[in-house]
């Protein structure tokens, strides 16, 4: 038999007996394509309720009926749209993608999925069994006004639940209109909750001079291009000529997954000093020699400038930042502990496998202040301040920076070194004084 239309179908739900005496639910539809019928087994311990189990087949319904122009006989739930979101856009694969395997450049980012995952989280939390025509825009609103998390999170939040509305209308479970998730507002979200933290040359040098290799060459690197820690660490030799002394920014590193980088101004040709390219020669003298006498010169990751002793593959940016970074810069401060000078590690603090002293009194860490927040975002906001100090156009720090917008390079990252607003003060209040 033939069919030349396409039903609505809701499908039929039913309690059937399994093996080995277990309950299932099975769930009968035709599928679209032949027109023969099938059926679907779902676990009752998974699902004990029909309520359940009609829920997390909502998504599959709005699927198998996609091409049925009456969508509006079926009045699904947020969560439902929240699966069928998961689905199409697979995040749950990308999620399992294990540490060197890279994503396709037409997918999701798994940083960005990691992300995606936890935001509809807290969405189904709180409307997943809500009808998505019964979800008003002044409950939402009241919702993320009342939760407990910073503006730019609630930001985020919204801008998922804005995109999900906009699936929604795709798919035609909702009629083509304005976004309700546009009357949501959220204030204070381009406004930051901390002033970005700027070193200053000499406590730039104290933390350097306390990080063992290679955390040190990592961090010198990220002070004198400005890349972010994940393009940092995604760093392979074939990205620098030595020859036309450039350096070239093409992908990133997140939890161990490959990926390009953000925007085709992000994947941009740097310039590499001279005097900084003969570090890096140096380095990479040195990496070679240690490859060969540690046998892995052929092994996956000998390509990259800094292989993690432990796999050969990519290091992970957060344990670097916590074990070691953080530490340092607590002791730009005295330990009230054991007076240990700025500069230098507590003498009683514990001691890393490797020797190196990583663990630090609390008292230094709260009076460290400000210094207790030194990561690997510090070193970008300092190169941009820096770039300032020595007066380098802005057009010229946008590119450095590789931002699409000047905006971004203005207004977002670093701030102007005291000394530099010191000096350019001075030179008004001299005006002033001199006219008067």
């Amino acid at each position: 038999m033939k069919f030349t239309r396409q039903r609505f179908q809701r499908g039929s739900l039913r309690k059937v007996a399994r093996a080995n005496n277990q309950w299932a639910w099975e769930y009968r539809y035709r599928d679209p394509a032949s027109g023969k019928g099938k059926s679907i087994y779902l676990s009752t311990q998974r699902f004990p309720t029909r309520t359940s189990v009609e829920r997390h087949l909502e998504a599959f319904v709005l699927k198998l009926n996609r091409d049925y122009p009456s969508a509006a006989m079926l009045d699904p739930t947020f969560g439902a749209i929240l699966d069928r979101f998961t689905e199409e856009e697979r995040l749950l694969e990308i999620k399992q993608l294990r540490p060197g395997e890279e994503c396709a450049e037409d997918e999701l980012s798994y940083s960005t999925v990691v992300s995606y995952l936890s935001i509809l989280k807290q969405i189904r939390a709180a409307w997943g069994t809500t009808q998505i025509h019964r979800l008003k825009p002044a409950e939402v609103q009241d919702w993320l006004r009342q939760m407990d998390a910073a503006p730019r999170t609630k930001g985020h939040i919204k801008a998922l639940m804005h995109r999900l509305y906009e699936k929604a209308m795709l798919w035609e479970i909702v009629e083509l209109g304005r976004n309700p998730m546009e009357l949501v507002e959220v204030r204070g979200i381009t406004k930051r909750q901390r002033k970005p933290l700027v070193l200053g040359i000499e406590q730039y040098y104290r933390i350097l001079e306390l990080l063992p290799q290679p955390y040190q060459m990592m961090v010198m690197v990220a002070q004198c291009t400005g890349l972010r820690a994940e393009e940092v660490l995604a760093l392979e030799w074939q990205d620098i000529d030595f020859e036309s002394q450039s350096l070239q920014v093409v992908r990133a590193v997140v939890h161990g997954r490959l990926k390009m980088v953000k925007t085709e101004y992000s994947e941009d040709e740097l310039p590499l000093d001279p005097d900084f390219a003969g570090v890096l020669r140096g380095w990479k003298t040195e990496s070679e020699a240690r490859a060969r006498l540690e046998g892995r010169t052929h092994l996956p990751g000998s390509d990259l400038l800094f292989p993690s002793p432990a796999t050969g593959r990519h290091f992970h940016t957060a344990p670097i930042q916590q074990d070691y970074i953080r530490p340092a810069g607590c002791c730009l401060v005295e330990c009230p502990t054991c007076g240990a000078a700025g500069g230098a590690w507590c003498e009683q603090a514990n001691r890393s496998p490797n020797g190196k002293r990583l663990a630090i009194h609390e008292e230094r860490r709260e009076a460290a202040g400000k210094f207790n927040r030194v990561g690997w975002h510090t070193f970008r906001h300092t190169y941009r301040s820096w770039l300032d100090d020595t007066g380098a156009p802005v057009g010229v720090q946008q590119k450095l920076m590789r931002h699409a917008q000047v905006s971004t390079t203005m207004n977002v990252y670093g701030n102007a070194l005291m000394g530099a607003k010191r000096e350019a003060n001075s030179r008004v209040v001299k005006m002033v004084l001199r006219s008067a």
